[in-house]
């Protein structure tokens, strides 16, 4: 079942970041959150646009010598 919107933990879990760097990306205003009460949600579409908005890793991990 798709999810309009992720709560913290679950957005953090699926994009692999943690609380402070969801917090973080909200308060800097890279990551749009909406409030239901007092949960502190992620709309989808929001999620998925800050995952494009992300620097490309440039040429790949860099391998040791």
């Amino acid at each position: 079942m798709l999810k309009a919107a992720l709560s913290i933990d679950d957005f953090c879990r699926s994009y692999g970041v943690g609380k402070t760097t969801a917090y973080e990306e909200i308060n800097a205003g890279r990551l749009r959150a909406v409030k239901a009460g007092r949960r502190t949600l992620i709309p989808e579409q929001s999620a998925a646009d800050w995952l494009k908005s992300l620097e490309p890793v440039a040429g790949g991990a860099e391998r040791a010598a």
